[in-house]
């Protein structure tokens, strides 16, 4: 009998692998081209990039943006979907350093508050109760 989809392994299996997160946090910026993009993701070799930029552009993460018809060339930029999934990865290179016992970089991808600079956190927060899930006297919130 086959295991049951979870929410969590249906994502995986539309995100992809590694290089598909690490493109995700290369776009978060701002659009990039085949080569910018080649050049910002350390490693990856050019069938993988567009491999995995084909494999997100199917899955709505990635949208491709013709600049140049002859040669056809593209710039590549995320949808909302991948806007919402650039949140996820922040969280997930926001782990790295903090438990990783000063062997980590900081995240590049950090969201920094921009009047004085210092790293936002993610916080659960309950739009009925209008309060954050982890407030003190609530239950933990794991979602």
């Amino acid at each position: 009998m086959p295991a049951p989809v979870t929410a969590l392994s249906d994502a995986l299996a539309r995100i992809g692998d590694r290089w598909s997160l690490l493109l995700v946090e290369a776009l978060m910026a701002a659009p990039l081209r085949f080569a910018d993009l080649q050049e910002t993701v350390a490693g990856i070799s050019t069938n993988i990039l567009a491999a995995r930029l084909r494999h997100q552009e199917r899955q709505g993460v990635v949208l491709t943006v013709p600049y140049s018809d002859r040669p056809r060339r593209y710039t590549y930029e995320l949808t909302d979907a991948g806007r919402d999934l650039a949140g996820a990865v922040r969280l997930l290179a926001q782990w790295s350093p903090d438990h990783a016992g000063g062997g980590a970089a900081p995240a590049l991808s950090t969201v920094v508050h921009p009047a004085c600079g210092t790293p936002m956190e993610a916080v659960w927060w309950c739009p009925t109760c209008d309060q954050p899930g982890g407030a003190e006297g609530a239950a933990e919130v794991w979602v």
